[in-house]
């Protein structure tokens, strides 16, 4: 592997470095585990950098007692790297000062048959669902240094006790590191079972400083976009704007002799290849330096045929979707004839229909990818929600051969669902482009290109009609919903269309939903709690409708709805204790809340909003109280609520592609907006765990019920019902 170099220009990060080099640098108040070269850069995944004895897949054990822990999944923000660290040294019991790290080697994984048991980092599941094994690498570490002891001292293993790294029994007491190499030989009768008691955690549960926070603070964090290797050129693509059109033509010779160019490549779509990391038809202009391949790349005269998807637009589907709101859908579990015959039978209906927008990812880090393809093997370094995906690709792109092909992993600026199982096109892209070329190939999408030709979460439109008793409360809830997804696909990750409407938790006597899968061109993709978001909105915002239809205060119809639901009543009386809700605010001010349960935890949000006269919606505070059972880190934990709320209130109150001509029109951040810094509001996160041995979610859990409490408060603050994303194009104004 050739020495790969570093960057000669001055950037933001090599200021960070040489400002702190010379003094007044940034000094962290905490003690860490170390981060190794193969965590901050990207060095060459297909040789440890470990120290010491191996005891298991993620573990390596230095005679002066470091411990090197291999991190098979993704950091991406959502402080993976700890979670995995902490899962590890919680049942292996060593002093947290003695860790180390290191990105686990994607081609053996794939080598072993999935070794690492799973690498793909997606859909809140890192602990949730991977505890199990990362908890049990450490515990069978942990309890073959002990049984190497035990034979060296003659005594059972039951006498010796794991603490912090060391070995003891009576008046003898040892370190890990000297028993590494007997334990690494060690055949365990049975793998010993792990503690999910939070009573007997030692170092879970409790609140820990992130491991990637210096790296990113000192400049030292290596992204993918940040890969320099020798020879390396890059390359600006543009893809057809209608997803999906053919390329008929570019004239090369118009910016061939245009300063470091080099050569012009058409990138053809597989018939009957539309996955998420297929191509598409497109125009890769490559050259020295990106800014010469993407001027030239402007420049050059491109012909496409835009096919029939030319006609579409975002008027057309809402239109669509509105029709098939009157027809009938597939129905989600047992169809019940009642639900219908009540509500045409009740003197009290309530009824309304909802849409929201095609949403994209608009990930810090622009989606880039750099591939060197050589005759005996290929180096890939691509911002991945799964290495092992990675390589998977690109040896099918190329031919190779996958044990010949490496990931390195690197951090990402961003995921969000976008960068799963390949996410966009970038990788076979730019694999592509270097098997053509035979050099190394750096390839960056503008943020044009990453809006447009990223994978969308669906256009989605729902009818929901509910008829009320004598007592306000429901007797029937009929509902029905349908997004447009490509192909009309009916799942997208772990959801449906029906997601976050037809599992919501209320008591309603007699209930039917259906749903329709509907056709778009538009490449779709999961999103931060995919279904959730779009339906949860829907769902909540219907409940405050159908509360104060029946007279309810919608904080007490969500109670005595959930009445015998031991769980979702925690969450709600702990909602009622610490947010103070009332909805008798002055005019112009208000406060809403929502509850949606998704990826195994039940998240709750009451907003505080105000409304100026003219229409200014200023998002004051939005409480969230959760139950996600088991919170390993809880400093983590916060942080994810936080990031989510605001991922989500950015599409909901500022986002919204715009389809015009079968493409998307608002493709850069002045037309389609994140939320800015002083829009953002204060966020308060409670955990509230029912108990049990539930391990939920929390990278996506808090985001879907906060655009529901913010269009309820709405609704308090102004009298205007909001059942449509994004807010900002209601006019919000009043007297």
């Amino acid at each position: 592997m050739n020495k790969i170099v570093s960057k000669k220009t001055l950037s933001r990060r090599s200021f960070i470095q040489a400002s702190a080099a010379v003094g007044g640098g940034l000094m962290l108040g905490f003690h860490m585990p170390d981060a190794l070269a193969a965590t901050i850069s990207p060095k060459s995944s297909s040789t440890s950098t470990a120290v010491g004895t191996e005891i298991n897949a993620w573990l390596v054990i230095d005679k002066d007692n470091t411990v090197t822990m291999r991190i098979p999944h993704t950091e991406m923000g959502q402080g993976g790297l700890t979670s995995v660290t902490m899962l590890i040294a919680e049942e292996l019991n060593v002093d947290w000062s003695k860790i180390k790290t290191e990105w686990a080697d994607a081609n053996r994984h794939l080598r072993n048959n999935k070794e690492y048991k799973v690498m793909s980092t997606h859909g809140s599941q890192l602990v949730r669902l991977q505890h199990p094994h990362l908890m049990g690498a450490g515990a069978s570490a942990r309890e073959r240094l002990k049984q190497a002891a035990a034979e060296a001292w003659g005594i059972d293993r039951s006498q010796i006790t794991a603490k912090l790294g060391t070995l003891t029994a009576g008046n003898r007491t040892a370190t890990y590191g000297e028993f590494a190499e007997a334990a690494a030989k060690v055949k365990l009768d049975k793998e010993p079972e792990i503690s999910i008691d939070p009573t007997k955690w030692w170092l879970l549960g409790k609140p820990t400083q992130r491991l990637d926070i210096p790296n990113k603070v000192n400049g030292s964090a290596q992204y993918a976009i940040d890969t320099k290797v020798p020879g390396m050129v890059y390359a600006a693509v543009k893809a057809s704007p209608v997803p999906w059109g053919t390329l008929k033509s570019h004239n090369f010779d118009a910016i061939k002799s245009r300063p470091g160019v080099i050569a012009a490549i058409p990138l053809k779509a597989v018939a009957g290849k539309r996955g998420q990391p297929d191509l598409q038809d497109a125009i890769a202009v490559v050259a020295d330096s990106y800014y010469r391949a993407k001027t030239a790349l402007d420049l050059l005269p491109v012909e496409w045929d835009f096919g029939e998807a030319a006609k579409d637009n975002s008027a057309a589907y809402y239109a669509a979707g509105h029709k098939l709101m009157e027809q009938k859908g597939q129905v989600s579990g047992k169809e019940e004839p009642k639900a219908a015959e009540t509500i045409a039978a009740s003197s009290k209906v309530v009824t309304a229909s909802y849409q929201r927008p095609f949403e994209t990812h608009a990930r810090m880090e622009p989606i880039n990818a750099t591939v060197w393809v050589q005759d005996d093997r290929i180096d890939v370094w691509s911002p991945t929600q799964d290495q092992s995906a990675a390589i998977t690709l690109v040896a099918d792109q190329t031919g190779m051969d996958p044990k010949n092909v490496y990931a390195h992993t690197m951090f990402l600026g961003g995921g969000f669902g976008g960068n799963g199982g390949g996410g966009t096109g970038v990788t076979r892209q730019a694999a592509e482009i270097s098997k053509q070329l035979k050099k190394p190939v750096k390839v960056i999408w503008s943020r044009e290109e990453d809006l447009a030709q990223d994978k969308q979460r669906p256009l989605a439109v729902a009818k929901l009609t509910a008829s009320i008793g004598d007592d306000g409360l429901p007797t029937a809830l009929f509902t029905r919903a349908a997004w447009f997804s490509q192909d009309a696909m009916n799942q997208i990750g772990g959801a449906t269309s029906d997601y976050g409407i037809y599992n919501i938790p209320y008591k309603v006597p007699y209930r039917q939903h259906e749903r329709h899968n509907a056709k778009t061109h538009i490449p779709s993709s999961t999103h931060r709690a995919p279904g959730a978001n779009q339906m949860g909105f829907m769902a909540e915002v219907f409940v405050d409708e159908m509360a104060i239809a029946g007279g309810w205060d919608p904080l007490e119809w969500r109670l005595k709805m959930t009445e015998g639901l031991d769980d979702f009543q925690l969450v709600f009386k702990t909602l009622k204790e610490k947010a103070g809700f009332r909805t008798d605010l002055p005019k112009g001010e208000g406060m809403g809340i929502a509850m949606v349960e998704s990826h195994g935890t039940i998240a709750a949000c009451c907003a505080t909003v105000t409304v100026s006269r003219r229409g200014r919606l200023n998002i004051e505070k939005i409480l969230v109280v959760l139950d996600a059972g088991r919170v390993i880190n809880p400093h983590a934990a916060t942080e994810q609520c936080e990031g989510s709320v605001c991922w989500e209130l950015s599409h909901a109150w500022t986002g919204g592609l715009e389809l015009e001509g079968g493409r998307f029109v608002n493709t850069n951040f002045d037309s389609y907006n994140l939320l800015r810094i002083d829009q953002n509001p204060h966020v308060e996160t409670i955990f509230a765990s029912s108990g049990g041995d539930k391990f939920g979610g929390l990278g996506e859990p808090a985001g879907p019920p906060a655009p529901p409490a913010v269009a309820n408060a709405i609704f308090y603050a102004t009298g205007k019902r909001i059942r449509s994303t994004p807010f900002r194009q209601h006019d919000l104004s009043w007297t």
